[in-house]
């Protein structure tokens, strides 16, 4: 059984001693922590490695967190990851603005790190429920990522354990076109020097794992850019 990955969390926060504290306190739920003081520094992680939520403080070096939520909802590889804003600034209308930039919540310090856990998990099981162990469900499929079972139309799936994986990377992501280089990178694993064409192998195969009666094909060709899962 291939064991769900453990959530990326881009942690930004300027206050070194609140930042090891809740690194340490994630780690040890589970999470996979990237950390840093600067706003700038926090674009390019997020561009370097996609992170599956975001914790931002509003006041930080560089780039302020507000600027810095705002770029992430504009780039396409960023639009939807998660954000939950961190921040001494508890006025309404200051609420108001973080959640309009793009916020999916907003905790103002001080704050009990258990709660912060909490909030973080609620959002990634609302957003990103496989992330969390729960059943995803893109359309009319349904993916167990404990069981490794899918189904279709309540007809069971039978995959191969990269199709499966395939499977369960596009329904995290619905809808975004995703390269060939990406696929490897997400899928394979960094550095993989399987070839491109391996790619198209697996899809083709995905495709017809996924084939019941009356269905359509979920898995859209994007030309000159990749692949994207739009279950009906």
């Amino acid at each position: 059984m291939t064991a769900v990955p453990a959530p990326r969390l881009l942690l930004v926060e300027d206050d070194l001693s609140l930042a090891e504290l809740l690194q340490y306190r994630f780690e040890a739920e589970g999470y996979d922590v990237a950390v840093t003081g600067d706003g700038d520094e926090a674009l390019l992680l997020a561009e370097e490695q996609t992170p599956d939520l975001v914790i931002l403080d509003w006041m930080v070096e560089g780039t302020s967190g507000i600027e810095i939520c705002r770029r992430l909802r504009r780039d396409k590889e960023t639009a939807h990851v998660p954000i939950v804003m961190l921040t001494a600034r508890g006025g309404e209308d200051d609420r108001i603005r973080g959640l309009d930039t793009g916020a999916d919540d907003y905790i103002t310090k001080p704050f009990s790190p258990r709660e912060l856990i909490a909030r973080v998990g609620a959002v990634l099981r609302r957003v990103r429920p496989a992330l969390a162990g729960e059943m995803l469900e893109v359309g009319d499929i349904r993916l167990d990522a404990t069981s490794h079972k899918a189904t279709r139309r309540g007809q069971s799936l039978h995959l191969g354990p990269t199709e499966f994986r395939l499977l369960r990377f596009f329904m995290e992501h619905p809808g975004r076109v995703f390269s060939r280089n990406q696929l490897l990178d997400a899928v394979w694993g960094n550095g993989s020097d399987i070839e491109l064409r391996t790619v198209d192998v697996h899809i083709r195969r995905l495709r017809k794992g996924l084939t019941v009666e009356g269905s359509k094909d979920p898995v859209r060709t994007v030309r000159s850019a990749g692949y994207a899962f739009e279950a009906a």
